[in-house]
């Protein structure tokens, strides 16, 4: 995709940070114990990582939600080498935050809209099928159906980005990271009531295709399967996303956790902990510490 938004920081803030601080485990109900963590993704690419975190937090994409980090792998082996070991019900030890998008506005010129409900990996989510589209058959055209499907398209792929990688001392398989969606307003999302409805079934595809355990690759490795998925953005952005739907719009977006920017120190990160989340609680919040964004993972 060329002239859609200009490749930025994971985040306004830096949409890494939800990686970073957020577990998917998500954090133990009654925990005392918090950490404090680091996201860094294709901005850091040549320059210098954060040392001394207890999690890290990477950042699949290269700003747009098709393209691959060029650093992915060498980042994934900074947040298995360099941190510490979280505490139980805390936070992983490595996470992974993707960028989200939703072009369906500007189909014909979209190369990797879907023309079918067959994925990246030529498997099908056509109706009737193990993993169906819950909105019926995508025929190339904008439509919620296709906005599944190009959702589950690009988790597919990010997870196979991530398989195709060899982290020193960590896993290359989905199932073993927690997955948060970075939904932003700096990516291409659709306007308008069907728009927005667009824009949530393509969130819910992603979600779909991370939680999925029965895709396996030609290689026999299962992909899918997330320890869990998240969402990273603004209660602003989301609302302007996706219309901000209640509980019984949410469909498979009700109850994911939530990483929340927007701090300026850690303090402020500790207190948006008390923020209320758009689509269950907040976990984890970031704020800006040059160089690098931080994550503070909330007492929930």
């Amino acid at each position: 995709m060329t002239g859609f938004p200009r490749r930025v920081a994971f985040s306004v803030l830096a949409c890494l940070v939800v990686l970073v601080s957020g577990p998917l485990p998500a954090l133990a109900r009654g925990s005392t114990t918090t950490a404090s963590g680091n996201d860094i993704s294709w901005p850091q690419c040549g320059g210098s990582y954060p040392q001394g975190q207890a999690f890290g937090i990477v950042g699949v994409n290269d700003g747009l939600a098709n393209i691959e980090n060029p650093c992915f792998a060498g980042e994934l082996s900074w947040a298995w080498t360099s941190t510490g070991n979280s505490a139980p019900g805390v936070v992983p030890k490595a996470a992974l935050s993707v960028n989200t998008s939703d072009p369906g506005q500007v189909v014909p010129v979209v190369a990797d809209w879907p023309t079918s409900n067959s994925d990246p990996n030529g498997v099908s989510e056509s109706p009737g099928s193990t993993n169906a589209d819950p909105f019926g058959a995508c025929a190339a055209s904008n439509s919620t159906a296709c906005a599944w499907q190009y959702g589950w398209d690009r988790a597919i792929q990010d997870m196979f980005w991530l398989i195709a990688t060899s982290p020193i001392g960590g896993s290359n398989l989905p199932s073993a990271y927690a997955w948060w969606l970075d939904v932003e307003t700096v990516n291409t999302w659709e306007t308008g009531s069907s728009g927005l409805a667009n824009n949530l079934a393509d969130l819910q595809g992603m979600v779909a295709a991370f939680s999925n355990t029965t895709e396996v690759s030609s290689a026999g490795v299962h992909v899918g399967g997330a320890s869990s998925v998240g969402i990273y953005s603004t209660s602003t952005q989301w609302s302007q996303i996706t219309g901000n739907p209640g509980a019984a719009g949410l469909g498979k977006l009700a109850g994911l956790p939530d990483w929340i920017p927007g701090a300026r120190t850690l303090s402020a990160a500790q207190s948006n902990c008390s923020l209320k989340g758009f689509t269950g609680v907040v976990t984890i919040t970031q704020w800006f510490a040059k160089p690098y964004d931080a994550d503070y993972a909330c007492k929930v």
